[in-house]
């Protein structure tokens, strides 16, 4: 088939449900979709990078007729997309969406501020972190999802992660990048990876909107998206 097949990776945080609505929006413009479930691989005790990685592999098992494949990483499975790419032969090119750069060789607290990390080692509970939308104020999710329906169904799809996860080394990845790579900023959080990605040489976007704009605004989204993967892919 000539059209790759579009590997949407929802961040650990985050849970599947987050891109439901770009994944059908992306299907209305001709696109074959694999929305993969990334929970199971947190079910169990680390390394997560590889599991995650089978994981996303097992998956696309039943679209072995495609064989293209443009990983599309949203927010925390950016960091992920490395391994990912080295168990599924057939990615191509990569796209980040508000998303992490790689970041072989360093753990997850390296990205984040020391202020969030502390935080986030004091409320584990077991070992385990709880719900993201319970990391901030009760305004910061109602902001991202005024609706309240909208917002009760996504609350009740996120996971919650072991605080392992956070502590991981990324593996090295000396075959990165898998191909030509782009970049889709929607939110000021995310001004420095979009302008790494700038340095890089990247496609970058921008969508000035937020960081669930992929649940909001799935159209706007996914007809920016199919545009950025045509140019690369």
């Amino acid at each position: 088939m000539d059209d790759p097949l579009l590997v949407l990776l929802h961040s650990p945080l985050t849970g599947v449900r987050a891109w439901e609505p770009t994944a059908e929006a992306l299907r209305s413009l001709g696109h074959v979709v694999a929305l993969p479930d990334l929970a199971p691989a947190f079910a169990h005790e680390g390394p997560y990078h590889p599991a995650v990685a089978a994981e996303t592999a097992a998956a696309l098992v039943e679209y072995a007729a495609h064989e293209s494949a443009v990983l599309v990483a949203h927010s925390g499975a950016g960091e992920l997309v490395p391994a990912i790419a080295e168990a599924v032969p057939r990615a191509s090119a990569a796209v980040f969406v508000d998303a992490l750069l790689p970041h072989p060789g360093h753990a997850w607290f390296a990205t984040a501020t020391a202020e969030l990390g502390d935080h986030l080692r004091q409320v584990a509970v077991d070992g385990v972190l709880p719900k993201w939308s319970d990391w901030f104020p009760p305004e910061a999710i109602e902001g991202l999802l005024p609706d309240d329906e909208e917002r009760e169904i996504f609350i009740a799809g996120l996971p919650r992660i072991p605080l392992a996860y956070f502590e991981e080394i990324a593996p090295e990845a000396p075959n990165w990048p898998p191909g030509p790579c782009a970049y889709l900023r929607l939110s000021e959080a995310y001004n420095g990876e979009a302008a790494k990605a700038v340095e890089l040489g990247w496609p970058v976007t921008e969508l000035p909107t937020d960081h669930l704009a992929i649940v909001t605004q799935p159209e706007k989204t996914a007809r920016i998206l199919s545009a950025l993967i045509r140019e690369i892919a």
